[in-house]
């Protein structure tokens, strides 16, 4: 039986015996008595096991090891001390996996993050991380669920590519060529390379994307992206999952109403279906947690466009660090008080044009682009997206403004002499929706193995 069915079952199951296989969590040892702390790992949820000197095996159960494996066996009973409704009376405990004493868990001592990050292997064993990996897995099913009930065909983009989505140049290089040989020529003959040309890891799949949107109408793809950037802040990471649905014959205004409502989704779902988790994190790790993303699921979004940002920003009654600019990026700082401004979401759209990507649409003044990024309370930008533009010429223009070589892109062009039309979508990362599901600030600590400059371990 799995614990988590017993939790589910426990009133039919009282005064039962049942067998459970798992680990010990916590070892507490008195004379004639003991608690165990119990989990399988189906449930976050832990159960207690109470052993008494009744049992001729007293004396071995006292000696186990806190991290060891266990089969026990028992009697559920109501339990007669607080903390818990229901605890396991045992009748037979049989070690199935011992601990050594250098067990980096076995210290009283809360361990830190920082840590638990050099023995990211064992981390998930704690709580904090058990919850994390857990909403990490409901989030991510949330949000399959959500576009597969939608009617979104799944696409998995190329991880290997010769494009550069964002057009900033911090990729990943992938080559079989011999390095040394390289650094002693001075030159790269790229013919003589596994693809024949120049190739990287993927910092977007949106390109791809888009093509399948030109037959499925709504495609998204779910999956892991690369960015070579030197980078330690707490939400910046080598290797990140990214969310990104294409729609065929949507402006911008329906792929913010397609943002909101799959933003919507997932966090009620997970508020839904991690229960306990989020209770976990409200206490420990965010006080208020709860209460923040049940507001967003029931706000309204407010859609301003950045001209208008700026405005407010520039009249309102604060020094910033960072002064507002029409025509210029907006800081944390900016988006904290926007977001406090209007009380929730906020939803900033048509941005200037030369600050974001080529592939964007241009707007009819010929200074903006049909841009747009989500703020929300406490965690600033969290979604950004855009309308693409459709008009072959326009784009070829935009693009030799970049300095970008049409031709190398001619598939992407390509698009809108083949029955394109008018598309949109956005990206979201994963780790950053994570790190505000769950309170927990820092992005190494929201995916399982970090990719960090300086570390690749396991």
């Amino acid at each position: 039986m799995d614990l988590k069915e017993l939790h589910e079952r426990y009133e039919e199951l009282l005064n039962k015996e049942v067998i459970l296989d798992g680990w010990i969590k916590n070892h507490r040892k008195q004379k004639d008595f003991g608690f165990i702390d119990f989990s399988d790992g189906t449930c976050f949820k832990n159960i207690q096991l109470v052993y008494t000197n009744e049992l001729d095996e007293f004396d071995n159960i006292s000696k186990l090891s806190i991290g060891s494996a266990i089969e026990v066996k028992g009697t559920l009973i109501k339990s007669e001390g607080s903390g818990q409704e229901y605890e396991i009376k045992v009748n037979e405990i049989q070690l199935l996996g011992d601990v050594d004493d250098d067990y980096p868990l076995q210290s009283k001592g809360r361990p830190t993050r920082e840590f638990l990050r050099e023995i990211a292997y064992l981390r998930p064993r704690t709580n904090l991380y058990n919850a994390v990996f857990r909403v990490r897995s409901i989030a991510a099913y949330a949000i399959h669920k959500y576009f597969q009930d939608n009617g979104y065909v799944y696409f998995h983009a190329p991880l290997i590519t010769a494009s550069d989505c964002e057009g900033a140049g911090e990729m990943f290089q992938v080559t079989t060529l011999d390095l040394d040989r390289v650094a002693k020529e001075g030159k790269v003959d790229y013919s003589k390379d596994f693809f024949s040309k120049p190739a990287n890891l993927t910092v977007s799949g949106q390109l791809e994307t888009e093509t399948f949107a030109m037959a499925y109408k709504k495609t998204y793809t779910f999956g892991p992206t690369f960015r070579a950037e030197n980078s330690n802040t707490k939400t910046h990471a080598n290797e990140f999952w990214m969310i990104e649905p294409e729609v065929a014959f949507c402006d911008l205004d329906k792929d913010m109403d397609i943002m909101e409502s799959m933003l919507k989704y997932v966090v009620k779902y997970v508020l839904d279906n991690a229960k306990d988790e989020m209770e976990f994190f409200d206490k420990f790790v965010e006080k208020g947690l709860i209460d923040k993303l049940n507001r967003l699921v029931n706000s309204e979004f407010t859609r301003i466009d950045h001209e208008e940002v700026i405005t407010i920003l520039k009249n309102a009654n604060v020094k910033w660090e960072f002064e507002p600019e029409y025509g210029e990026d907006i800081a944390k700082e900016h988006e904290k008080y926007i977001t406090e401004y209007f009380n929730g979401p906020v939803f900033i759209k048509n941005w200037p044009k030369d600050i974001k990507a080529f592939y964007m649409k241009q707007n009819e003044d010929g200074k903006t682009v049909a841009a747009v990024d989500l703020e929300v309370p406490g965690a600033g930008e969290l979604m950004g997206g855009s309308q693409r533009e459709e008009n072959y010429q326009k784009l070829v223009n935009r693009m030799n403004e970049l300095n970008m070589n049409p031709d190398e892109m001619k598939w992407y062009l390509d698009l809108r002499r083949f029955g394109g039309c008018v598309h949109s979508g956005f990206g979201m990362g994963f780790e950053r929706l994570l790190i505000y599901l769950t309170g927990v600030e820092n992005i190494r600590d929201v995916i399982p193995y970090p990719r960090t400059p300086g570390n690749c371990e396991f």
